[in-house]
């Protein structure tokens, strides 16, 4: 992996416990706690190669992994115990995985070009895999009412699919030059953003498969990760030239970054914040080593994280 990977992170609460798991080049998974900045229990173990991306489930009883392995795997988050058996089926490493949002499945995206969804209670594959894509699936993401599945491929295009039937819907989302490193919905569905080696990110109307805005610019290299903030207020970035970026979602995004500001370095607790001072995540002491100034989302994938999950409850 040229990029490390950040999957799936929701912004810690000040009043609430605050967990954050980490999946690393060297096999394994490890839950933080992240009010000490100490590993919680035992590292988790069982794959036999890089684990490239980790979610909590929505009710934070569990964690899924995927991995190089080719296999997914779920864990309980409290005991640190493999519930069932390796979930197989993909012919390749497993670059991204995730819950819907009632828990019920879990889909994953794959260097073999498919994505495939999976019963979260037996962990038998729901259906047959989701085929389209000329290229790596580097990842996936459910609608927030669980009804569509979005797939960012190196193929450069962005897929729609039915999660129920597993068709797709409408055209493939085009305009990227280069592969979708990263894809995500806004909290209320209405709008898909997406970063790409291209080093752009777009923001498209969810609805009717077309793009809002001219491409936003600015990076120097690949946008490696994408996120809204939980209210849809802003969207936070990150790329391989060491800078995160927050500005305004959509109908206000610029046409171009020079708005957007760079995150603080992490402070002296392992925080970094945006700059009002709100705490956007944290950074686990044996990561620090590893950042590109100043974004978690660029972690180098010779240290440890390959992937990280924020889970506040």
């Amino acid at each position: 992996m040229s990029i490390g990977k950040w999957l799936g992170w929701r912004l810690p609460s000040t009043s609430s416990t605050t967990s954050i798991v980490t999946g690393s080049s060297d096999k394994k998974i490890r839950i933080w706690d992240a009010e000490t900045g100490s590993v919680v229990g035992k590292p988790l173990e069982g794959h036999t190669d890089q684990v490239c991306s980790v979610a909590y489930s929505p009710d934070a009883h569990h964690i899924i992994s995927g991995s190089n392995d080719k296999t997914i795997r779920i864990w309980n988050a409290e005991t640190g115990s493999l519930v069932g058996k390796p979930l197989e089926g993909h012919t390749g490493g497993v670059w991204s995985v995730a819950y819907s949002p009632d828990g019920q499945h879990i889909i994953s995206g794959s260097e073999d070009k498919t994505i495939r969804v999976w019963s979260a209670e037996t962990g038998s594959a729901v259906g047959k895999p989701l085929e389209g894509h000329t290229a790596w699936v580097g990842s996936v993401a459910y609608s927030p009412d669980g009804r569509h599945i979005i797939s960012g491929s190196y193929d450069g295009a962005i897929q729609i699919w039915n999660a129920e039937t597993g068709s797709a819907v409408g055209k493939p989302l085009e305009g990227h030059t280069r592969g979708v490193c990263s894809v995500a919905y806004s909290p209320d569905g209405r709008h898909i953003i997406s970063g790409s080696y291209d080093r752009t990110i777009r923001v498209w109307n969810a609805e009717i498969d077309s793009a809002v805005s001219k491409p936003l610019e600015g990076y120097t290299c690949p946008v490696a990760s994408v996120a809204y903030s939980p209210g849809a207020q802003h969207i936070i970035s990150g790329s391989s030239d060491g800078a995160i970026r927050l500005g305004h979602s959509f109908p206000q995004i610029p046409s171009q970054f020079t708005s957007y500001i760079e995150a603080e370095q992490p402070d002296q607790e392992g925080w970094v914040r945006d700059p009002d001072g709100g705490l956007l995540y944290w950074v686990p002491d044996d990561c620090r080593a590893g950042l590109h100034s100043p974004a978690l989302l660029t972690i180098d994938p010779s240290h440890i994280p390959c992937s990280v999950s924020f889970f506040s409850f």
